[in-house]
Parts: C-alpha cells; sequence; structure tokens
C-alpha cells in the first residue's frame, strides 16, 4: 500500500491510522516521496516517483530494513530505477488509465517484454482490474498495483 499525502496537514494523523490498519491486515506500507513522513508512522519504506529515483541507494543506506520502490514510464526508467537501487519498479500505465501520469498504455505483451528484460522486479500499474489482471498472468511481473480497483469507486467485474 502506498500512501500518497502530498504535504497534506494532517498527514501524520493519516498516516499513523494507515499504519495500524497496514499491520492489522499484515500489509506493506509506504510512503509516497517524502522519507521523513515513513519514519515518523514507521512505514516499511518509501515509493518514489520516476524524477526521485536517484534517492534509492542513499535511502536504502540511511534506512537497511526499508522497501525502496520507484515509478517509471520507460524501459530505460526501470533500469535506471534498479540500477539506482530500487527493490522495484512500478511500470506505468499497463492499460488506458485515468491518472494524469499513466501516459500511453504498454498493453500486456509490450509489458511482458519490459518485465524480462529489466533486470529485477516490476509491478504493472495502471488501469488494472480484476478482470485486465488476468491477462498479465504470464507477464513475468512481480506483482500488480492498482488505484480505482480497490475501494468504493472500484468496478464490478
Amino acid at each position: 500500500m502506498v500512501f500518497r499525502a502530498f504535504g497534506a496537514a494532517d498527514a501524520d494523523a493519516r498516516g499513523l491510522a494507515l499504519a495500524a490498519v497496514a499491520r492489522a491486515r499484515g500489509l506493506v506500507l509506504l510512503v509516497g516521496a517524502d522519507d521523513r513522513l515513513a519514519a515518523r508512522i514507521g512505514a516499511a519504506g518509501v515509493h518514489l516517483p520516476e524524477r526521485l529515483a536517484h534517492r534509492a541507494r542513499r535511502l536504502k543506506a540511511a534506512h537497511p530494513r526499508w522497501i525502496v520502490t520507484a515509478a517509471a514510464h520507460s524501459a530505460r526508467a526501470v533500469r535506471q530505477a534498479l540500477a539506482y537501487g530500487a527493490d522495484a519498479v512500478a511500470v506505468s500505465a499497463v492499460f488506458e488509465s485515468r491518472s494524469a501520469s499513466a501516459g500511453a498504455p504498454l498493453g500486456a505483451l509490450r509489458l511482458a517484454i519490459l518485465a524480462r528484460r529489466a533486470g529485477g522486479p516490476v509491478i504493472g500499474l495502471g488501469g488494472v482490474d480484476n478482470k485486465k489482471a488476468r491477462l498479465l498472468k504470464d507477464t513475468g511481473l512481480a506483482g500488480l498495483a492498482a488505484v480505482d480497483a480497490f475501494g468504493d469507486r472500484a468496478p464490478r467485474t
């Protein structure tokens, strides 16, 4: 689970509440781009946007037990994030997505090629729901991530 606080005034309170939920449910909580917030709420690590992937090795050195992941929107960015020391890379967008940062969708075949050539764990993100997740079964991905597939706004498939 990635908590993206974006500087919200109540980030610590919301983060602590999410950390409690994550612990109770056996989930891993990462904080988006804010290592100080991650440390304050006892998160398992951070998720970095593509532009900050170069911070992965420094963060892992400062917090050896942390999981550090990074976002990527191209094969080059995936390789760079892994070279910078990211534990895994979330590649977006797999399918058409409402996210402003998603870009053109890769599709299952191109994502499979990218994942197999990456040299490290790749997580698929963007437009993933229950039905589309089945299309990614044999792509070599380490996992899937989703936003709208969870919660009250999730489409029922």
